[in-house]
């Protein structure tokens, strides 16, 4: 697939993800374009909250993700292997699923997961988990462990695909098949899980961002700080002003999208009370 970003879009993106000069595509590039990635670029769910839900277009996700917005996994990973299509790397998409049951080993088609060939090598790259791997991983069966968080990879039956297994996560599975994909395959499940009322997306405002050490999640008003082998440390936000702040200054999400009435609606929507029981494809 050819890259349809321009050249001005691939540097608004770069400098979105604070890198100047990417370099040739390589491992270590890669894996910093990654790292960068979820930790400037939030997975989050305004406009869902607000009715208005962008489209995955890939090329629309990179505009938005540049101009300071985040998304979910087909905003996220949509706009990114864009943007490696684009830095010269082979990377392929591919349908997954995310589940709770870590025995499940079928593949709804709620989650859009990438592959990428480089250095001689292939890697499972995904920037739209939330609480994903901080770095690329090898995409052979193993286990791995980055920031105190373990992770495995084990082929699904007859070589049909990949379970990713992210150890202690509350949505722990994300089975993707081998098989390449289009944008096209996910445009039905799009629409459902941004407009359906039992859709966690719809139900629960979110914001998530992965750094070295763990992450930070925002639930409704409860803002979490997640790291390994500890309980999370949460704080309520009281204000509208603090929950602003919060989007802004931990998730890097730009707010000049938001008007007043927007700005009401979401810490309407923040402040109504969080369904703890729901099984959302909230992929963190």
């Amino acid at each position: 697939m050819t890259s349809g970003l321009s050249p001005a879009v691939v540097g608004a993106y770069l400098r979105r993800l604070g890198i100047d000069e990417p370099g040739p595509p390589g491992v270590d590039a890669l894996f910093a374009l990654h790292r960068a990635h979820v930790e400037r670029v939030p997975y989050e769910n305004l406009d869902i909250q607000l009715g208005r839900p962008p489209g995955i277009d890939p090329e629309g996700s990179a505009r938005r993700l540049a101009a300071g917005r985040g998304g979910y996994c087909f905003h996220l990973n949509g706009a990114f292997a864009l943007l490696l299509e684009a830095l010269g790397y082979e990377v392929a998409r591919h349908v997954g699923g995310v589940y709770d049951d870590r025995a499940a080993r079928k593949v709804s088609g709620n989650h859009l997961a990438l592959s990428v060939r480089v250095g001689g090598g292939a890697f499972f790259v995904d920037t739209g988990l939330g609480d994903g791997p901080y770095e690329p991983l090898p995409l052979r069966e193993g286990r791995w462990t980055q920031g105190g968080f373990d992770y495995s990879l084990t082929p699904l039956k007859n070589g049909a695909g990949w379970s990713f297994e992210n150890v202690g996560g509350p949505f722990p599975v994300m089975n993707f098949r081998s098989a390449t994909a289009t944008m096209a395959d996910f445009a039905a499940e799009h629409v459902r899980l941004t407009t359906a009322a039992d859709s966690g997306f719809v139900r629960t405002l979110a914001a998530l961002r992965r750094d070295a050490t763990g992450m930070d999640v925002l639930r409704g008003r409860t803002l979490s700080r997640v790291e390994a082998h500890t309980e999370p440390v949460k704080r309520e936000l009281a204000t509208p002003e603090e929950f602003f702040e919060v989007l802004a200054a931990v998730f890097g999400r730009e707010l000049d999208d938001l008007d007043a009435a927007d700005r009401a609606a979401l810490w309407a929507r923040a402040t109504a009370p969080v369904d703890r029981g729901e099984k959302q494809q909230q992929e963190a």
